[in-house]
């Protein structure tokens, strides 16, 4: 018997994520085209992509383009770029699509399928990514640790059907990549918030890798002050979450991905806008829609801020 056919793949937004599992597709064997910025792709069309794995080292030969218009004939496109170009992107990507591709979100923060619904019509799968992995060149990424997803309907009246999800599970699992479907998304997105809003701005302030952080006592103790906040914003917000095995799993993070530093850090190394307004920020503003008190997370929020505004030479 014949194996399946892959469906046809585009990534938008050639990041670090993005090159990993699209990577991980290509290299199954699945047709993916990356779209990204010019120097990346031109790489990455001359040498290939080369997987620096905690499992293995490849290079790996996929397209790449700088060109939007390159995801017209996807079944499945996946969505990472930067929270900040959210609403720029999804603009510019509705033209390309089909009624019937399917679009699945890879980034940060819990809110980013509705404001590209908002923005450009799309209505996209939200999936949680659980991953350490960093851009070491131009058509180079290193994996770090883990690299599974979530996926799952963000409400009932959502327009992805379960086909659809199964689908998409069954994409990244043929390709080596653990894809659960989740039964109530919003609560997994609001944990990988925590998780975010817990270690990003703590790495990239203190300039130190996951495993240290979860072994420093007075650290742990402001990272599970974080997920208190976090977890009364969510609450107040009707989303139903418990801050202990929250904070368990906050903890459990750490030694999952000892070596892994936040993007957050990633970004203030390279001088670049960093995802904190979407993380700490989106809290800090919840929050005070809501009438919940967050002075940890609006303290974290506004030194990356002020970090953003130095450059790496100083």
């Amino acid at each position: 018997m014949p194996d399946k056919a892959w469906p046809r793949i585009a990534v938008v937004g050639a990041g670090a994520v993005g090159c990993y599992f699209g990577g991980m597709l290509a290299r199954a064997g699945a047709p993916v085209t990356l779209i990204g910025r010019a120097p990346r792709v031109e790489a990455i069309n001359r040498d290939g992509l080369f997987i620096d794995s905690i499992n293995f080292k490849e290079r790996v030969s996929i397209s790449a383009s700088t060109e939007i218009k390159a995801a017209r004939d996807a079944q499945i496109v996946l969505f990472s770029v930067k929270t900040v170009d959210t609403e720029g992107a999804a603009e510019l990507l509705a033209p390309y699509l089909a009624p019937e591709t399917i679009v699945v979100s890879l980034q940060n923060g819990v809110d980013n399928t509705e404001r590209m619904d908002f923005a450009a019509g799309i209505e996209a799968i939200p999936a949680v990514v659980y991953i350490a992995v960093a851009m070491n060149g131009l058509g180079r990424v290193k994996h770090l640790g883990r690299g599974d997803l979530v996926i799952g309907k963000p409400s009932p009246n959502h327009g992805a059907s379960e086909s659809e999800l199964a689908q998409v599970a069954d994409t990244f699992a043929r390709a080596g990549v653990p894809c659960r479907i989740s039964e109530n998304i919003t609560v997994e997105l609001w944990k990988k918030l925590m998780m975010n809003c817990a270690y990003n701005a703590i790495s990239a302030l203190s300039r130190t890798k996951y495993g240290r952080l979860a072994e420093d006592q007075g650290t742990i103790e402001l990272m599970k002050a974080v997920a208190i906040e976090a977890v009364a914003v969510g609450s107040a917000a009707g989303v139903q979450l418990s801050a202990e095995p929250i904070i368990t799993e906050v903890l459990k993070l750490g030694s999952a991905m000892p070596e892994a530093v936040s993007s957050t850090a990633q970004d203030i190394a390279r001088g670049k806008p960093t995802e904190i307004d979407s993380l700490n920020g989106f809290v800090v503003r919840k929050g005070a829609e809501l009438g919940v008190p967050t002075p940890v997370n609006q303290t974290l929020f506004r030194l990356v801020k002020l970090l953003e505004q130095v450059t790496p030479e100083h």
